[in-house]
């Protein structure tokens, strides 16, 4: 068992969105906006494929990623799209120490996080489907067929446990605005 038991990771936030949908822009903006004495701390992801200057992720080889997960170094992991992610373990002393914790997540993988941290709080960043194909055009990531599954994902349901607290935040106005919903309810972790 590790020394730094999650307990059930009451002050976990789990993010999750479509592509595009905002997650890295207002993580940047709730960062900016915590008071120095404030702990929330936002995990970074470990991703197999480059991450640029937009995303808080540290690339991996396929061969780095599978040594750590082969040493227990991710407390959460998943697949999709042919890469991999994880999200290291040090997130457990970081709960274990009072903190309120944001990782970027998967709606794919909610599951996966529940089992584990079932006292999280999940929260949904929506956007409408006409904003969402703009913003993914413009960072120049996918083609269009690519973009065209991205918005199909966008919209299909995806499984939510039972019990699974969800919030959901739009951001369809000011980045700034959902950015606000979102550092409320980290400073609601950390007041229950």
């Amino acid at each position: 068992m590790n020394a730094y038991a999650p307990a059930g990771g009451a002050r976990l936030i789990y993010l999750m969105g479509a592509s595009g949908s905002g997650k890295d822009t207002l993580l940047r903006l709730l960062r900016a906006h915590l008071r120095g004495d404030e702990p929330v701390l936002v995990a970074h992801r470990y991703i197999t494929r480059d991450s640029g200057d937009s995303e808080d992720a540290l690339r991996l080889t396929d061969e780095e990623f599978g040594r750590r997960a082969a040493l227990g170094c991710f407390a959460l992991r998943w697949s999709s799209h042919g890469l991999h992610y994880g999200i290291g373990i040090e997130i457990d002393a970081w709960l274990s120490c009072g903190a309120a914790v944001i990782i970027n997540g998967s709606r794919a993988h909610l599951e996966q996080a529940h089992a584990r941290y079932p006292e999280l709080t999940a929260v949904e960043i929506t956007v409408a489907p006409a904003l969402l194909a703009r913003r993914l055009a413009g960072r120049g990531r996918e083609n269009a067929e690519q973009i065209a599954q991205r918005l199909s994902r966008a919209t299909q349901a995806f499984p939510v446990p039972q019990r699974c607290r969800l919030l959901r935040v739009s951001n369809d106005a000011a980045p700034e605005t959902a950015a606000a919903a979102l550092l409320d309810i980290a400073r609601a972790k950390l007041a229950a």
